[in-house]
């Protein structure tokens, strides 16, 4: 059985992989991730700037 690890992408990265990273991780297109991160972004203020930068600093790299 192969277990899930969520990781930033290293071959479907924008910025630093995170969207792809979670796209990977659900098995769903990083476009639809990246549209849905911005709306929300936009939503909540901007405060998904700040989850963006904790999720690149605490994910690991895919290998």
């Amino acid at each position: 059985m192969s277990e899930k690890n969520l990781r930033r992408t290293t071959d479907d990265k924008m910025i630093g992989g995170v969207c792809g990273g979670v796209a990977k991780y659900f098995g769903l297109d990083s476009t639809l991730v990246r549209i849905a991160y911005a709306i929300l972004t936009i939503c909540t203020a901007f405060s998904g700037v700040l989850v963006y930068l904790v999720l690149l600093l605490i994910m690991p790299e895919d290998n």
